[in-house]
């Protein structure tokens, strides 16, 4: 091993910062007991590309103050440097975005300004976070601590003892494209900045965050930079800007960055509303407000391990979507004009293709008031700017990802209790989405919406066409006809359950008419889903395993993308039993029995959490698979269910490798925390709940009032354990319950869910009534 010598000076630092910040356990948070914020790790995921990040955040918080190590999307585990602390970032996105304003300490002249050359290193033993903050002692000898308000991120630093400490605010590089910025030193404690970036999975088009940074006392020197010309004692640049302190006596430097997506004015009004605070004031609001809200789900049994990787997912259900309005309320809309949003808080980041099938689920159930507001804000997303979105940024549409994501989205709100009541937002939703299901987004807009939806209304699929140009950027629903056409189905049945409720009665007939389209994709000599070329003829291998037309995944996994009509889909099949051999095939279900979490690890999953293609297993690592476990409800085989969704549960674990493939803002942890809650959203954008064994003995959950009038409710499982996992019966409030689901309906006055719980298979929710009914 080769030893460098470090300067004495530097040396003295290092020792002093362990001294400070180092830790027994690298990522162990500071023991407090009873507090949920504990068993918290937020390095969990941050490895193997589930793409979370261990900064400071708030709950939905517009900053996410969080280490950027060199990964396209922020920190990487395996990394050992730090290049800046920067202010945006997206729990388990799988693409680049974010990373405004990356912030470095360092001391000594500034003679770099490109990050990936005076990043400084690191060591885990002297890393630690937990919610709402996170410190870390760096080579340099310098300490870091981050923290964070809703719209605000506190960087405190602690250097050695000299006269040139440094920290290096870069406004043009970030985790993006850089497109523009503007630095200007305002005078001896504050500077602006003005970032334009773009990218995300393609070249999409630009947004703009302004920040201000105030210090907590005066430089004693200054200078910005342009390309690598750095300029002692200059108010401005393109580039960035150095701020140097005299640390000899006092050593510590404290910044407070508010960020604005409006203008310069909002991120002054951001600082007002929410700096001024000392760092350690912040740090403790921000672990308050996390254990308010992570105490909305009390668990009771299991080991801490269980409950550490439980409360983690918890923790990052609640990362996004994130607050865009500022503290005057203003925000930017997608028409990139400037609105005030009066009676709700605006709201941005919309991974709507990963967050429909579970994460807008359990927020509605544990954050409706904020859950409301999100739906408020895609709404009016649709009218101010023209269309409904994909894949939202900030203020602008990526057009990543197929289908159309948005109507089970918004119809989850209004099937919850959302939008009732509110200005007419009940309509107001359903007029938006109405105008997305029924047409196509013209061309000056940038979203794609439903791309292939005329040749589906005409002709009952989307057609697979992978030559086709695209006409917009990002992803082309032409080029995944097969996925296309069940996920525009799906939404169909969803839009005419809303479209019944609310009185349009027609809709509703002729929405229920085209859910049905999905067999129009079912080959019958082959048994599977497979995509149509534009003369309608089946096209691609016949093989399910090497299928096209199906968006990261195949022709095995789509096949169950059929929760509006599985009883239509299991006649498809054969009827129950050949629906059974399907499934228990897909699953490896005999290997399951014998060996669960090797059966989870090594034949589920493949090692590469993008490894879609190919596979004719069960993929738990990805959103396609997300609803099929709870397939068996619908096939008088519910105890697979259970079998199948605790060894899936086994993937999730308390390392940094813990998260099965990206995160997508909170869908895979959502997934983990209403499946070892024992109900998931088997209908996603439709109010049915499945039941199937918790995995704790007992879960209080506290609920909102005025969207759930129980205010709470407690499910317990006696016992459940590995070998006693098998439902054996289920009272709602004292009420024996023989059906494998609840609705909302029912859900919402319900106080007590009680499973009895066996080492056997029982014949609870075995007959063809106790299955979730069809909604075509």
């Amino acid at each position: 091993m080769r030893v460098t010598r470090r300067p004495r000076l530097c040396l003295a630092g290092v020792m002093a910062a362990s001294a400070l910040f180092a830790t027994p356990a690298a990522r162990a948070a500071e023991p407090t007991v009873g507090h949920l914020t504990d068993l918290v790790d937020p390095f969990i995921g941050t490895q193997n590309e589930g793409n979370t990040f261990p900064g400071a955040a708030v709950p939905f918080g517009m900053v996410q103050l969080s280490p950027d190590t060199g990964h396209s999307t922020g920190y990487d585990y395996s990394h050992r440097r730090i290049r800046g602390f920067s202010l945006v970032h997206l729990s388990g996105v799988g693409c680049r975005i974010g990373g405004d304003l990356p912030a470095l300490p360092t001391t000594g002249d500034v003679t770099q300004t490109d990050y990936a050359r005076y990043a400084a290193g690191f060591r885990h033993e002297d890393e630690r976070a937990s919610p709402g903050y996170y410190r870390v002692g760096l080579a340099s000898g310098i300490g870091a601590e981050l923290t964070a308000t809703a719209r605000t991120g506190v960087q405190r630093y602690t250097f050695p003892a000299t006269d040139k400490a440094n920290v290096l605010l870069n406004a043009a590089q970030s985790l993006h494209k850089p497109v523009a910025s503007e630095v200007r030193i305002l005078d001896d404690r504050t500077v602006r900045t003005k970032i334009t970036g773009r990218g995300f999975c393609r070249n999409t088009p630009p947004y703009t965050v302004y920040t201000l940074t105030r210090f907590d006392r005066p430089f004693t020197a200054y200078g910005t930079w342009g390309g690598a010309t750095v300029t002692p004692g200059a108010r401005t640049g393109s580039d960035g800007a150095y701020l140097r302190f005299d640390t000899t006596r006092r050593r510590t430097v404290t910044a407070t960055t508010a960020l604005s997506y409006v203008d310069a004015h909002g991120a002054e009004v951001n600082l007002r509303a929410e700096g001024g605070r000392s760092f350690d004031a912040v740090r403790a609001a921000a672990r308050r407000a996390w254990e308010e809200r992570l105490g909305t789900v009390r668990v009771t049994g299991g080991d801490r391990t269980r409950r550490r990787t439980f409360y983690s997912s918890l923790y990052r259900s609640f990362l996004a979507p994130n607050v865009g309005s500022d503290a005057d309320r203003r925000y930017r809309g997608w028409d990139q004009r400037v609105r005030r949003a009066q009676d709700f808080t605006y709201y941005q980041n919309w991974s709507l293709w990963d967050t429909y099938r579970t994460q807008c689920q359990l927020l509605a159930l544990l954050a409706p008031r904020e859950a409301r507001d999100m739906a408020v804000s895609v709404v009016r997303v649709g009218e101010e700017g023209g269309w409904l979105p994909k894949w939202g940024y900030g203020t602008v549409e990526t057009n990543i990802m197929t289908g159309d994501p948005v109507t089970p989205f918004l119809t989850t709100a209004y099937q919850q209790g959302l939008l009732a009541g509110h200005d007419g937002y009940e309509e107001r939703a359903y007029r938006v989405l109405k105008r997305n299901a029924d047409g196509v987004p013209p061309p000056g807009l940038p979203m794609a919406g439903r791309e292939a939806n005329a040749e589906y209304i005409a002709h009952g699929f989307a057609p697979y066409d992978k030559g086709r140009p695209q006409a917009k950027l990002g992803d082309s629903d032409y080029h995944q006809g097969g996925s296309v056409t069940l996920e525009y189905a799906l939404s169909d049945a969803m839009l005419a359950q809303m479209a019944r409720g609310l009185g349009h009665t027609g809709d509703a007939a002729r929405y229920a008419a085209r859910s049905r389209n999905y067999r129009n994709v079912f080959d019958p000599s082959t048994g599977f889903f497979r995509a149509r070329d534009v003369s309608g003829a089946f096209t691609g291998p016949a093989d399910p395993a090497h299928s096209v037309g199906f968006h990261e995944g195949t022709a095995w996994q789509y096949q169950w993308l059929v929760p509006q009509d599985l009883p239509g889909l299991i006649r498809l099949l054969g009827g129950d039993r050949a629906a059974n051999d399907r499934l228990d095939a897909f699953f490896a279900y005999d290997r399951l029995l014998a060996d669960p979490e090797g059966t989870a690890r090594r034949v589920w999953v493949h090692g590469d959490p993008y490894a879609y293609y190919h596979a004719d297993k069960y993929n738990p690592q990805n959103e396609p698979d997300l609803i099929a476990p709870y397939t068996y409800l619908s096939t008088g085989q519910p105890w697979k269910t259970t079998d199948v969704v605790h060894a899936a549960l086994t993937l999730f674990t308390d390392a940094p490798t813990g998260v099965t493939g990206n995160d997508d803002l909170g869908t895979m942890s959502a997934w983990h925390v209403l499946s070892s809650i024992g109900l998931f959203p088997v209908q996603p954008g439709h109010g049915t709940w499945g039941l199937s064994t918790p995995v704790f003995d007992r879960v209080e959950l506290v609920l909102d009032r005025r969207y759930w009038p129980s205010g709470g409710l407690t499910v317990t499982a006696p016992g459940t354990s590995a070998a006693d996992r098998y439902v054996q019966t289920v009272r709602a409030d004292g009420v024996p319950h023989a059906r494998t689901y609840l609705t909302t309906g029912a859900l919402r006055s319900l106080r007590t869910l009680v499973f009895t719980v066996g080492p056997r298979p029982s014949e609870w929710g075995t007959s063809p009534q106790s299955a979730p009914p069809a909604l075509t």
